[in-house]
């Protein structure tokens, strides 16, 4: 639990328009090597736009990002994308599935966009992704007569496919009801507990958050608890 997969080093980022705005207020923050965190705070705190900042989806501030012990910061757009297809896997609250594709293609897409494996490799691995989530029986379906619940697990599988250490969401329940959203949360669990992902939670769900390992708590573009001293130190 020693291994930092996430740092930042005094992170700032303001939006210009349309009055320019201070979202982001020297935030440094690490987060753990098979750490289950998630963050949380009212909307307008900063907390997805720090997530933006993270997944190198967002690259307009100053300070450094740092991805498994690497400064990401300032590299070109085509370095960034690079790395993220390889490290990080992505879960929105919307699924972005593609509904005339089966749920099948639409987990191999971040495959074959990688292109480290043959076509036969990543479909098998694609079958693998869908049975861990229970959805191996429903691959060859487009993914647009999929359930919200079955749709968002799709999403999480297509997350998983390029195998990254890191796993960022969105609010992934968001549109989600209750008991899908504990199906997804015990997903989760699942990955951390028994393949040491990193996963890192931007939610308003105060439950699920509780249920994590640790809650980061932002408030007016700072983090105000939760960080990542505190846990080292809990858990010693």
């Amino acid at each position: 639990m020693n291994d930092i997969v996430l740092q930042t080093q005094n992170l700032n980022k303001f939006f210009h328009e349309p009055v320019e705005f201070h979202v982001l207020k020297d935030i440094n923050v690490s987060v753990h090597k098979g750490e289950f965190v998630s963050m949380i705070g009212k909307s307008g705190s900063g907390k997805s736009t720090l997530l933006y900042c993270l997944s190198t989806m967002d690259n307009d501030y100053s300070g450094e990002v740092h991805i498994l012990n690497e400064n990401v910061t300032g590299r070109k757009d085509k370095a960034m994308a690079a790395i993220r297809n390889k490290n990080i896997g992505f879960v929105f609250q919307f699924h972005y599935l593609l509904p005339e594709f089966t749920c099948l293609k639409n987990v191999m897409l971040p495959a074959l966009k990688l292109g480290k494996h043959t076509y036969e490799e990543i479909e098998d691995r694609a079958y693998k992704k869908l049975e861990i989530l229970g959805l191996k029986d429903q691959a060859l379906k487009q993914s647009i007569k999929l359930s919200g619940g079955q749709q968002q697990r799709v999403s999480i599988a297509r997350a998983l496919i390029n195998e990254p250490e890191i796993i960022l969401c969105d609010e992934p329940t968001g549109n989600l009801d209750t008991k899908n959203t504990d199906m997804v949360f015990d997903v989760f669990r699942q990955l951390v507990d028994e393949t040491n992902k990193t996963i890192l939670v931007v939610t308003h769900d105060t439950d699920f958050a509780a249920a994590s390992d640790r809650t980061i708590e932002m408030a007016d573009g700072r983090i105000v608890s939760g960080n990542s001293g505190l846990y080292m130190e809990a858990r010693a």
